[in-house]
Parts: structure tokens; sequence; C-alpha cells
């Protein structure tokens, strides 16, 4: 086992301290079952990928190709609510 320092804040130490002696445990098995916990609560980062960044669509490859203004209006309204007139 390997002894550490560790600087925490005084409210904290507090917390931690009655915690501990609520449960009968000392103030270095509470924190070993904290960091324990930590570590089973966070899983890894996931690996870095090395493909490249997503970037979005250019508005040429999406959208309504070959339509007009006048279709796409009629289209539009053709799938409104029938309750807004």
């Amino acid at each position: 086992m390997t002894k550490t320092q560790i600087q925490v804040p005084e409210e904290l130490f507090q917390e931690l301290r009655s915690f501990a002696k609520q449960r009968e445990w000392s103030l270095a098995e509470t924190f070993r079952r904290g960091a324990e916990l930590l570590l089973q609560v966070y899983p890894e980062p996931p690996a870095e990928e090395t493909t490249t960044a997503w970037t979005p669509p250019t508005s040429g490859k999406v959208g309504w190709k070959g339509l007009s203004a006048a279709q796409l209006r009629d289209a539009a309204f053709a799938d409104a609510d029938p309750r807004l007139g």
C-alpha cells in the first residue's frame, strides 16, 4: 500500500470525517472507497480516433434539388396542419 498526503477544503474534510465516523471507517478507508467508486462510475475516456473531424455537408449536397420556390411553398402547405387554416 502507498502512503500519500492530500489537501481537501476544510468543509469537505469535516463532512468526510463525519461520514466516516457514522460508518465506523477510518478516513483512509473512506478515501479509498471514494476512489474506487470514482473508477467504477467514470469509464476510461475513449481512445482518440485518427479520422478527420466531422464537418456538416455543404448546402449544395442537401435540400430540395430541382424544385422551384413555388413548388417548395406548395409542398410546405401540403404538410401543414389542416386546423391552421
